[in-house]
């Protein structure tokens, strides 16, 4: 008798012809791209890049950063979200791209709600106020009341109408009962060289960007926006604590895959980033960035995308940062 290939086939257990196709669709099982929609060299760059390579070691295969930037972020979200939903695909969401984004566009490309799979929470980065140095002022209280004391004669910059640190600006004037005129930048970089070079009274920005004027004392820090310190700059009081409440205001960063990806993967991709997230190592360099290294449950990163676009809704209308 011959024994064909067929014949040897049809005679094995249904559960050994499977093995193949398991072995094939087991994740990873090649390179992961991780999608940071913002410029190489910003906070969320770096701090997707330190990400990446921890999960390299941890999901054993290769994590490739590549930076799809522009429209706030919604550019490369935008990507991630019409990709195959089967993990080798995810983005690093930030307030701005998963919150603001949608607020702010006039026909919005996405509902993070609804179009992408929340995987985890992984930082959060607080905002900075500072003055320039030759400012008489040393507290956050202080700058409100001399912004009350001149109306009209201060001005602060921003990354841009509608950009995270121009609404902590909007979102001060709010609660603080004070004015002073806006000036937009294209990023924050060109704005605080402003602010070090005496042009601007004051301005918000991500603890990252503005570590490196703050230690040079090219600028003053006068308070962190978030509603406890940071580790990164421990003296430095909160908002709160200096008197201007409610004030809570931080960005932070995640990671977001297709939608429809499976729940496996998302819950895999959920536990090694919580594993890395709680190595001391890991929290050091967040710190040493400026940022303070968090997790959450796939749940709890989707409640907190509905709970920050309700906050800041009305915070965008007041700014007239939407798109006409």
């Amino acid at each position: 008798m011959t024994v064909t290939r067929r014949t040897l086939l049809g005679a094995l257990p249904p559960a050994l012809l499977a093995a193949p196709a398991l072995a094939q669709d087991a994740w990873p099982s090649r390179p992961i791209r991780l999608v940071v929609p913002f410029p190489p060299g910003g906070p969320t760059d770096i701090m997707g890049r330190l990400l990446a390579q921890a999960l390299e070691v941890d999901l054993r295969t290769p994590v490739v950063v590549e930076n799809r930037a522009g429209a706030t972020g919604a550019i490369g979200s935008t990507a991630v979200m019409q990709a195959p939903p089967d993990g080798y695909t995810l983005v690093v969401g930030t307030l701005g791209s998963h919150a603001l984004q949608p607020l702010i566009a006039k026909t919005p490309a996405y509902d993070p709600r609804r179009d992408f799979a929340p995987v985890a929470l992984f930082a959060t980065i607080a905002n900075v106020l500072m003055v320039h140095p030759g400012v008489n002022v040393r507290t956050a209280g202080e700058l409100v009341a001399l912004l009350k004391a001149e109306p009209g004669r201060h001005n602060y910059g921003s990354a841009g109408i509608g950009s995270p640190i121009h609404l902590s600006a909007v979102l001060l004037e709010g609660v603080a009962g004070v004015q002073a005129q806006h000036i937009p930048y294209r990023g924050s970089a060109p704005a605080i060289q402003d602010l070090q070079g005496g042009r601007l009274t004051f301005m918000f920005d991500a603890v990252p960007s503005a570590m490196g004027a703050i230690q040079g004392n090219a600028v003053r820090a006068l308070a962190v926006t978030t509603p406890n310190r940071i580790a990164a700059l421990p003296d430095l009081p909160t908002m709160q604590e200096a008197g201007i409440a409610p004030y809570d205001a931080y960005t932070w960063n995640a990671i977001f895959a297709p939608p429809r990806t499976p729940e496996p993967i998302v819950a895999r991709l959920n536990a090694a980033i919580g594993a890395i997230t709680a190595r001391p190592e890991f929290r050091a360099r967040a710190t040493a960035l400026g940022a303070d290294a968090a997790t959450s449950t796939p749940e709890a990163l989707r409640a907190l995308v509905t709970a920050e676009m309700e906050k800041w809704r009305a915070i965008v209308e007041t700014a007239g940062a939407r798109e006409s």
